[in-house]
Parts: C-alpha cells; sequence; structure tokens
C-alpha cells in the first residue's frame, strides 16, 4: 500500500516510516520543515510540504493514498497553554481525511490517547469517554468522529496510546520527570505515588499501527499498551537512583510549582488493559518495559533542558 503518515518525523512516526517500508509499503510522509523533510527522505518516504493546518494538502495527498495514519498533533501548542486550540486543528484534518477517503474503504489510523479514560480502574478498548466539555473531550469526540466514518466507508480505526511511550531519544512525559527532578534536586511523585500509568515502547507502538492499518476492522478501538499500570513511585525511584537524588512526595499546595504542565497528569491513577487488541491483530509487545528501560541509562545520559 501506499501510506500517508503525518507526524512521520514525530516520535512515533520516525519508527513506524521504517516498520512500514520493511514490510512492502510505500510510505508519504507530512514535513513541516526542511529537516523534518531530509529525514523523511533518508528513511526512504516520499515527501509532502505542509502541516496539519493545510487541509487542502491532506485532503488530496490522502485521496491519493491506499491509507492513512494520522500521528501529527500540535503537542507544542497544548503542552503551552492551548490544548483547545491544538483538538480543534486535529478535528479539522480528520474531518478532512474522513471527506477524502469516504466510500472508499481504505484504511485511516488515529492516534489518541489514554489519559482520563476510566480513572481509577481498568479501561478496556470497549470503554468510551465520557464528554465532559472539557478541553481534552474534544479529542475524545474527535476520536469518535474517526470511529463513525465507518459508516461513510472507511476502515478507521483509532489507537488510544499509552501516557507514556517511552524509548531512547524520548523527549516527552518521562524526560520531563528527568528534567525536574534534576532542577528541584529531588525526584517527586504526588501523595503515595500508587497511581498507576501503562505505558509502551515506541518500537511496539509502530507495530501496532503497521497492523492497524493492514488489517484492524472498520470502526475498530485499539489500545496501545504494553504495562497495563506502572506505579508512578517506582517511576520516581529509579529516576532518583540514576540522579543520586532523594525520592519523596510532593505536597499538593506545592506540585503546580514542583511539576509545572506535568502536574495535571501526574497523579492520575488510568490503568489500560490492552487483551482485545492483542487478540484482535495478533499483536505482541517484544520491547523492555518502561522501569527496565529507564534502567538502560539512555534517559540521564544528557541532561534535559529546566522546565
Amino acid at each position: 500500500m501506499r501510506i500517508f503518515v503525518t507526524g512521520a518525523s514525530g516520535w512515533i512516526g520516525s519508527a513506524l516510516v521504517p516498520e512500514l517500508i520493511d514490510a512492502g509499503h510505500q510510505v508519504v510522509g507530512l514535513a513541516r520543515s526542511d529537516a523534518s523533510a531530509a529525514a523523511l527522505a533518508t528513511a526512504g518516504a516520499a515527501v509532502v510540504r505542509g502541516t496539519v493546518d493545510d487541509l487542502d494538502v491532506l485532503g488530496s495527498t490522502a485521496a491519493a493514498s491506499d491509507g492513512v495514519v494520522h500521528l501529527a498533533f500540535k503537542h507544542d501548542l497544548a503542552f503551552t497553554g492551548d490544548y483547545r486550540g491544538a483538538a480543534e486543528a486535529d478535528r479539522g484534518a480528520v474531518d478532512t481525511f474522513g471527506d477524502a477517503l469516504a466510500g472508499t474503504d481504505r484504511p485511516f489510523v488515529l492516534a489518541s490517547g489514554l489519559i482520563g479514560l476510566k480513572p481509577g480502574q481498568l479501561s478496556t478498548e470497549r470503554d468510551m469517554p465520557t464528554a465532559d466539555g472539557s478541553p481534552t473531550s474534544i479529542r475524545s469526540a474527535t476520536a469518535t468522529a474517526a470511529l463513525a466514518l465507518a459508516e461513510r466507508g472507511v476502515r478507521s480505526a483509532v489507537v488510544r496510546l499509552a501516557p507514556t511511550c517511552h524509548g531512547e531519544g524520548d523527549n516527552g512525559f518521562m524526560a520531563t520527570l528527568v528534567a525536574i527532578a534534576r532542577a528541584r534536586h529531588v525526584s517527586g511523585h504526588l501523595h503515595d505515588g500508587a497511581n498507576r500509568w501503562p505505558a509502551l515502547h515506541r518500537l511496539d507502538a509502530a507495530r501496532l499501527f503497521r497492523l492497524a492499518v493492514e488489517k484492524a476492522p472498520a470502526g475498530t478501538v485499539l489500545h496501545g499498551v504494553a504495562e497495563e499500570g506502572v506505579a508512578i513511585r517506582d517511576v520516581a525511584e529509579v529516576i532518583g537512583r540514576h540522579l543520586g537524588l532523594p525520592v519523596t512526595s510532593v505536597a499538593p499546595e506545592a506540585a503546580a510549582e514542583h511539576f509545572t504542565w506535568l502536574t495535571g497528569f501526574l497523579g492520575l491513577d488510568t490503568p489500560a488493559s490492552s487483551a482485545l487488541t492483542r487478540e484482535l491483530l495478533d499483536w505482541r509487545p517484544t520491547e523492555p518495559g518502561l522501569l527496565e528501560d529507564l534502567d538502560k541509562g539512555h534517559y540521564f545520559r544528557t541532561p534535559a533542558a529546566t522546565p
């Protein structure tokens, strides 16, 4: 297949592109910069220049492709306070892809998230988010709209990703926690740190997206989860051990200053299962788990930017 990938030079996209090419597919990657375009060309992908705001580019490229994997999201905008704007841009892109692929039975795979899906309980692929009017619910509504494309003749699937897709080169949640620990001289967690996050290695994520675009049935929800729930306290302890720092609970009144933008996520208890996904696609995560990956040391080799 000729597969159009947005976010193709990003954290998961840069693993997905070779995964697809090695499986015999052709890849067209969306690039918003010269550096991204060069990286994609080096990886063996064709390049189309643009961003998720260039809806004409998205629509025409999707229409000329055999399938689409939409990984791009304006994380820089979301993490600087305008999550609503980032989510609304994402919805515009998804609607554009839906119009381009309607009636073709071609695959469309959307990356979404698991955070907050079913707090304190093990969520499964059958659980659906509650619309509460919050900015994050806009992204949930986008995922629902993507699933509904099945009724318009699109083989749509949504991959709900664990909040940490870890691996060497990560600059997301885990790298941020390391940077915060360096800056504050303590490896912290909230409350007793027993709250759990599901986790997934980026290479296992890439394999899941390939399988989804190849064979996920229309209207399918998939969970990108290798470990159902890793306690944040355990993460803090590994970080503290590698940096030689004390591990402690940060008082609620000091959390916003200590953890900055990560505060709202760090205390969530959001375990999740991927049992149905594994059975449906015969997907078996094989890469190291989160704590093992942290223990490899690559998160600590170069000091991350101070938050």
